[in-house]
């Protein structure tokens, strides 16, 4: 197929992320001037009654009191709470009602909230968080995030005032299923990678994950029966990766991570088609006797247990026993879609025989909806998947007594491409942008299936084009939140036109977390970007306005994010302080697959004054990216809206842009606030230069250990003193510091920025802090690590002081 250069632009852009991306970003936020309104959240509460003029701001002694079986949520708030508030938010038992502070009870709730609800009540003494279980304080928890500030979720200490709206909320869910999906089948995602999609999905109420263990493609689940299941079948996946596979344990501690959150996991053995993995690593379970290939593709329908033989029932009834043992949720997934390689009748026959299995272990059966083309068995769940508003199976099923879960292809397939741009995704369940997600009524969707058969909604993510989390995240996000809200809360509360509101509301808070998601053109995304200064290094998507531009994720595992799709006419506006001097020159980083155009740099208005004309060339490819340095033409001091206008040969040129930075010329900044790389040191001890995996970033000083550290001379801070350091960094350690000391490597501490896992030696993320003590004029600083030796270590890029 002919594809245009912007098509090719479309198609390059191939997810990559840390769990990190955007932490710089969003840590140059300014604090929040206006609380957030009781009825803003996501998903809409059940009753939001604010009080008129009440706010309560969070105090740096306050405490957290808990009733007892609540310690557990008031720790977990805690978690979230002492990193950016910098407070100590001691969590202490308390037996009465607190007057102050944060308390976390399970009682004196209005009936209403049941098992899952809550009861949130704001006054300017205290922050009252009442329910009936822990699983309801903890869904309160989730409201109260949202109603601080974006930054709370930052993990270094950030400026308050930390100040929530006063009133109260009484909320819980519309439906007791709430759930997520995640095949680690087509591709494999380690448990880390779980867990933080589980934390993620957490915050809005979802209350069931989906792991779908089993594939053509791929076993996932280590079972002490049948070993080669996982050693072999789990030893691919699409594409010929790795694969790999679970152990017992890690799966127990997915799920006892999961549990932790108010999520129960419900594993799926896919059968009796879907299983090439399984027929691959053991021949007797073929009709042939002979084991096929492993399956590395993405077609289906094509494999199938032999329904005829005694050992596929062993087979069957051994594998649910072991992962019944280990789930403690009431579920087994046992599949049953796509069956197209078993007769009709060995169907029937196949699901008929092992359901019992289910049942005997303790377990409900759930399976895609084609089960209700076999016998009914006690509360029985069909997972709906169809695109249509009727399905014969499913009426089938419903007849018989199923429940029925919905998870419509057309609508809650979140491996479905937003767009035909999207890089990733599929597209035969049609596009489904966030509105198509957002806009049906599950209660009224499926003609002849009554509203009290529905236990919920579940958003299924296949994987066959998904690879990593970034990827996983832009594709979840925004949609997934939409589909949170039609499972949680009323059809009455529900409107596109105030949920996009609410919804874009949401994206500074991802930005924070670092969540890669997809900026959705009908979503008025919010923004906590005010005016920076000039000589920082400003990051594309943190524009203050655009037109015509999309956020993308970028294979610069450094970059995290790019605004890509640029081509002529569309603009990105920065708000800009350039302080009393002039900047002699800007660097400005980007990629481009087009041999010309002209990135012009203009001061506030797209046809204002311009200061730089960056030329754009090719730079060999979409996501091939180079940093190019241009003096300036005009002057610019004080502060400004700085607006980028891309200009060339409509559907011809294009570009990408990573960030830009202006540079101070004589008589403006001091060096201090110019990026220093961290291989430019004048002196160490124990570290080592490596080359970095961060293709923008050249070299990183890795190998650091406690007691090592870093020198380098003739920083000028000027005057007056930084306010903050920006430090770019690598671990896979959990903790440890590093310290910015003056003049020696004992001297006087002006900043301490602690280091905890990004989850790798080359996952990047850059972290602000500010600084502690004041550094005016000319220093050596030296940079020293401390931590547990042997068992915390950090790799450095880069870092810059900040004023």
């Amino acid at each position: 197929m002919h594809r245009s250069p912007r098509n090719l632009l479309l198609t390059s852009a191939v997810a990559i992320a840390t769990a990190a991306t955007g932490a710089a970003l969003l840590l140059t936020a300014s604090p929040a001037s206006a609380a957030v309104s009781l009825s803003d959240v996501v998903p809409a509460p059940v009753s939001a009654q604010p009080a008129a003029g009440v706010t309560y701001t969070l105090p740096s002694d306050a405490a957290i009191q808990t009733a007892a079986g609540a310690t557990d949520v008031g720790n977990y708030l805690a978690g979230i709470l002492r990193p950016s508030t910098g407070f100590a938010l001691p969590v202490s038992a308390t037996t009465g009602t607190p007057t102050s502070g944060i308390a976390l009870l399970l009682s004196g709730a209005d009936p209403s909230v049941g098992a899952e609800g809550y009861q949130l009540d704001v006054t300017a003494g205290a922050v009252t968080l009442r329910a009936q279980t822990a699983s309801g304080l903890f869904h309160g928890v989730q409201t109260l995030r949202q109603l601080l500030p974006a930054t709370i979720e930052a993990r270094t200490v950030q400026s308050g005032p930390w100040t929530v709206t006063g009133g109260r909320i009484v909320d819980y869910p519309r439906y007791g299923y709430r759930g997520a999906m995640l095949d680690v089948s087509r591709h494999f995602f380690a448990p880390d990678v779980v867990k933080r999609y589980i934390d993620e999905i957490a915050q809005y109420k979802i209350n069931t994950l989906h792991l779908h263990l089993s594939d053509d493609q791929g076993w996932r689940i280590v079972v002490d029966a049948w070993p080669r299941l996982a050693t072999v079948g789990g030893s691919t996946q699409v594409g010929g990766g790795a694969g790999g596979y679970y152990t017992k344990a890690q799966y127990s501690d997915i799920v006892a991570y999961a549990a932790s959150r108010q999520i129960t996991i419900v594993p799926e053995i896919d059968m009796p088609g879907h299983t090439n993995a399984a027929l691959a690593s053991y021949a007797e379970l073929n009709c042939n006797n002979t084991a096929p290939a492993l399956y590395t593709g993405t077609n289906v329908g094509f494999s199938s247990f032999c329904v005829s033989k005694e050992v596929t029932y062993t087979f069957v009834q051994q594998v649910l026993n072991e992962l019944a043992a280990i789930t403690p949720g009431p579920y087994l997934h046992i599949g049953g879609d796509e069956a197209s390689s078993t007769p009709a009748a060995d169907y029937r026959t196949f699901i008929n025989r092992i359901q019992p299995y289910v049942g005997n272990a303790g377990k409900t059966v759930m399976g895609w909806h084609q089960i209700g083309q076999t016998d009914h068995t006690a509360n029985r769940v069909a997972q709906y998947w169809g695109t249509g508003t009727s399905d014969a199976d499913l009426s089938a099923a419903v007849s018989k007594g199923d429940k029925v879960l919905l998870s419509p292809a057309n609508k809650t397939y979140i491996d479905m491409k937003y767009t035909n741009s999207t890089p990733l995704g599929q597209t035969w369940a049609g596009l489904i942008e966030v509105q198509t997600a957002y806009n049906w009524d599950p209660g009224a969707y499926l003609s002849g299936v009554p509203a009290s058969a529905i236990i919920g909604v579940e958003a299924p993510l296949w994987t066959e084009t998904i690879t990593k989390l970034a990827d996983i995240e832009y594709m979840a996000f925004p949609r997934l939140p939409a589909i949170a809200e039609l499972a949680w809360s009323p059809q009455s509360a529900r409107n596109w036109d105030t949920f996009k509101v609410r919804l874009g509301a949401q994206g500074p808070r991802w930005t924070v977390q670092g969540i890669n998601y997809y900026s959705s053109p009908q979503v008025p995304w919010g923004t906590q970007q005010t005016t920076r200064s000039a000589y920082t290094q400003i990051e594309a998507e943190s524009y203050n306005a655009q037109t015509g531009t999309q956020v993308e994720t970028t294979t610069d595992t450094g970059g995290g994010q790019d605004v890509g799709f640029i081509s002529p006419g569309d603009t990105l506006a920065y708000d800009l302080d350039f302080g009393a001097a002039s900047p002699a020159s800007v660097t400005t980083r980007l990629a481009s697959g087009a041999s010309s155009g002209t990135i012009q740099y203009r001061l506030d208005s797209t046809t204002g004054p311009i200061i730089a004309s960056v030329p754009v060339t090719s730079t060999g490819g979409w996501q091939t990216w180079t940093s190019t340095t241009t003096n300036l033409t005009g002057a610019a001091t004080g502060v400004h809206r700085l607006y980028l206008t891309f200009t060339g040969t409509a559907g011809a040129d294009f570009v990408n842009l990573n960030w830009l930075r202006f540079n101070a010329g004589g008589g403006g900044l001091p060096n201090a606030y110019s990026v220093r790389q961290a291989e430019s040191f004048s002196s160490q001890s124990g570290t080592q230069t490596e080359t970095t995996t961060d293709i923008g970033g050249g070299q990183n000083v890795g190998f650091i250990t406690p007691g090592d550290w870093l020198g380098y001379t003739n920083v000028d801070f000027g005057t007056p003193t930084a306010a903050s350091v920006t430090t770019r960094l690598a671990s896979g350690a959990s903790s440890g510091t590093i310290q910015y000391r003056l003049d020696s490597t004992t001297g006087p501490i002006i900043a301490s920025v602690p280091v905890t896992s990004t989850g790798g030696w080359q996952a990047w993320t850059s972290t602000t802090t500010n600084l502690s003590g004041s550094a005016t004029g000319v220093h050596t600083v030296y940079l020293t690590f401390t931590g547990t030796a042997g068992a915390d270590f950090v790799n450095l890029n880069w870092f810059q002081f900040n004023r």
